[in-house]
């Protein structure tokens, strides 16, 4: 599998990255571990997750993905042959988010005793802290790069305009810069990163890994009407999806997956990785039959007419 580097770090990653959210929610500890042998299998080293995953769900305090994907590790003894991104930032209860130095000093720590690694590939900031000077964010890093606990960082739902001015932080103070950013980006989803964060990313050389690759599973082609809604725990989401616009965007899915005798979700992710300047795509997967159909969008070559296509029919109108 050839590996892509991610921005301009020494961290070198599949294609397609793996989705940790739903490993101790909608997936079990037992299927987590089928999925993660079965992507690493595939040849695939990128796994992505976050301090966070998964709080929402009943019975849950955050932590769980982490500490799946780390009893994962500790089991396979594989732990040198993949790249762990992981998040802070997100609030995991009372007192307990942002990303002052302090609150970042503690939460690495929780993340790699949960991980049981010693140190993390790509630590990212889940979301922009306005209350925290991006110096001192920053300064935070350079800390924990230096005493070999992280490798790179990257920026998650940061603004254009926010992560440009951590750009120019770290290149006058000499401190590390966000190597990647991981923006919502898909077929459907396109307007808000392609306006402002594309070029900049592009100029500044930073790695993109967008999450929602498959829009919560709508470019999966699952959901073609209201009836379909409960197909899943996302279902809820594709009203926002299912208008002209989506419907025309599945009709090209579809005509281009039947030509190239492929699924609308690997069309999709395939569409991603053909991106000037995306380094790896998202996607998660609940099922055996999920990931297989995922992993298979690495193999998939769509040429220019495919892309024209698809381009055409995702439009803004």
């Amino acid at each position: 599998m050839d590996k892509r580097r991610l921005g301009r770090s020494d961290l070198m990653v599949s294609p397609l990255c793996l989705g940790g959210n739903v490993f101790g929610w909608t997936a079990d500890e037992a299927t987590s571990f089928k999925l993660l042998d079965a992507y690493a299998d595939a040849g695939l080293n990128f796994i992505d997750t976050a301090d966070v995953y998964s709080t929402w769900a009943p019975g849950n305090t955050g932590g769980e993905s982490e500490t799946i994907i780390g009893k994962w590790m500790k089991a396979r003894g594989n732990r040198s042959k993949l790249v762990i991104a992981t998040k802070v930032g997100s609030e995991m209860g009372p007192n307990r988010k942002g990303l002052s130095k302090g609150y970042i000093r503690s939460a690495v720590e929780a993340s790699l005793q949960r991980l049981q690694i010693d140190y993390i590939d790509l630590y990212q900031s889940h979301r922009d802290d306005p209350d925290t000077p991006q110096q001192e964010t920053l300064e935070a890093y350079g800390e924990l790069i230096r005493e070999g606990k992280v490798r790179a960082i990257g920026a998650s739902n940061f603004t254009a305009a926010r992560l440009k001015e951590a750009l120019a932080i770290s290149a006058e103070r000499g401190l590390p810069r966000y190597e990647s950013l991981q923006p919502k980006y898909n077929l459907h989803d396109r307007a808000e990163y392609e306006a402002e964060l594309e070029p900049l990313c592009r100029q500044e050389e930073i790695g993109v890994i967008p999450y929602y690759g498959l829009a919560s599973g709508f470019l999966t082609g699952k959901y073609r009407s209201e009836t379909d809604f409960g197909k899943s725990v996302r279902g809820g989401r594709m009203a926002a999806y299912l208008d002209d616009r989506g419907r025309r965007i599945l009709s090209a899915l579809d005509d281009v997956s039947a030509r190239l005798d492929a699924t609308p979700a690997q069309v999709a992710l395939a569409w991603l990785m053909a991106r000037p300047g995306l380094t790896a795509p998202i996607a998660s997967a609940t099922s055996l039959e999920q990931l297989q159909d995922i992993v298979r969008a690495t193999k998939l070559h769509l040429d220019e007419s495919d892309i024209t296509e698809l381009d055409r029919a995702s439009k803004s109108s």
